[in-house]
């Protein structure tokens, strides 16, 4: 067991519905805690750090009534790496980490990204998250969208409490989050670039509320605005990054180590990376891959067949490539970060966002 790890397991207290539940026992999922997070100090700051976002993120899902409890707080304990919050306070420790606002902060963007997950398996019509029922599979998709919308007013409520500014940055936040679902769902404008607009997408729909996460975090801990920026710009490319993994593990993973059942996407008829540069390509080689990928895949034959040309191809290749890019440039914001343990921390997460299995 590493030291952060050791460290964010404990017991805390837990207010929920205005009731306090003294020594409930908080454990951050195991995926929180990735291997390119520091051993010594810093892990073990980060771990208490994450320890009391659980706790809080524990109270934001509470009701005093059962059902909406449930439903509120079913995507919180089916796990998730916390990946936001955990950015946002490693950004923090170039400051002041236990200033007011910092720990509020991550918990506004981790409720925001849960919110943005029961409305998206509903349009995606979703049956498994986080390798457990969707919440418009277990309820309702009526259901699910309501959770959601609780989810952002519980957000909004914490967000009055960190001053105006904070408020408009989460709104200009949530306008690019719903610009890339709105541009995702219509797809390509007629002469423009469908990987372009597919990366241009993901800037929107993931990056823009990680680089939030990490400017919430430089902001409430007391960094320079210069330092805001570069980690504010680092928090996107490496939130694109992670996405394009996340598209890939959906084609590599093996036994659904993904959180879902491989070729998830190619079912929906979702085209990721690999599959768009498949079909931008011109080889011989990838016609049958061109012919299955240009829609959803949803006989077992074919969906095999199609997740075992993507495996071997070209496209697939040239979809790692740009994944690396992006890693690579969002390296290159470290530049102006102190050195020292975070930005080592910053830089293997560069590299674990590329290397990640699960």
């Amino acid at each position: 067991m590493t030291g952060a790890r050791a460290a964010v397991e404990g017991t805390t207290t837990v207010v929920q519905g205005g009731n306090p539940q003294v020594h409930r026992r908080i454990s951050t999922p195991a995926s929180t805690i990735g291997p390119w997070l520091p051993e010594g100090e810093l892990g073990a700051a980060l771990a208490d750090g994450l320890a009391r976002v659980e706790s809080a993120l524990a109270e934001a899902v509470g009701s005093e009534h059962a059902f909406i409890r449930e439903a509120a707080g079913h995507l919180m304990s089916a796990g998730g790496k916390r990946f936001r919050p955990m950015l946002a306070l490693l950004a923090a420790q170039l400051g002041d980490p236990e200033a007011p606002g910092v720990t509020e902060s991550a918990v506004v963007c981790e409720l925001t990204h849960l919110a943005t997950l029961y409305h998206d398996d509903v349009m995606d019509e979703a049956a498994v998250r986080r390798g457990a029922p969707s919440a418009n599979s277990r309820w309702t998709n009526s259901i699910a969208i309501l959770t959601g919308d609780l989810l952002f007013a519980r957000a909004s409520d914490l967000l009055a409490d960190l001053g105006p500014e904070a408020v408009r940055i989460q709104a200009q936040t949530f306008e690019r989050l719903v610009t890339g679902q709105i541009r995702e769902t219509v797809g390509a404008e007629v002469g423009v670039d469908p990987i372009a607009h597919y990366l241009d997408v993901l800037a929107d729909k993931t990056g823009s509320l990680v680089a939030t996460s990490a400017r919430f975090g430089a902001s409430f801990a007391g960094l320079d605005g210069s330092l805001v920026r570069e980690l504010t710009a680092f928090g996107e490319e490496v939130g694109v990054a992670f996405q394009l993994s996340d598209d890939l593990l959906d084609i590599v993973s093996q036994g659904g180590t993904s959180g879902k059942s491989p070729g998830t996407d190619l079912r929906e008829g979702i085209a990721t990376l690999p599959a768009l540069f498949a079909l931008a390509g011109d080889d011989p080689a990838e016609a049958r891959l061109r012919e299955l990928v240009v829609r959803p895949v949803t006989d077992d034959g074919e969906h095999a067949e199609a997740l075992e040309l993507l495996r071997s191809s070209a496209a697939l290749e040239r979809a790692n490539e740009v994944l690396a890019q992006y890693a690579d440039r969002a390296r290159a914001r470290l530049a102006g970060i102190p050195a020292g343990d975070v930005r080592d921390a910053l830089s293997a997460l560069c590299d674990y966002v590329v290397t990640r299995t699960s």
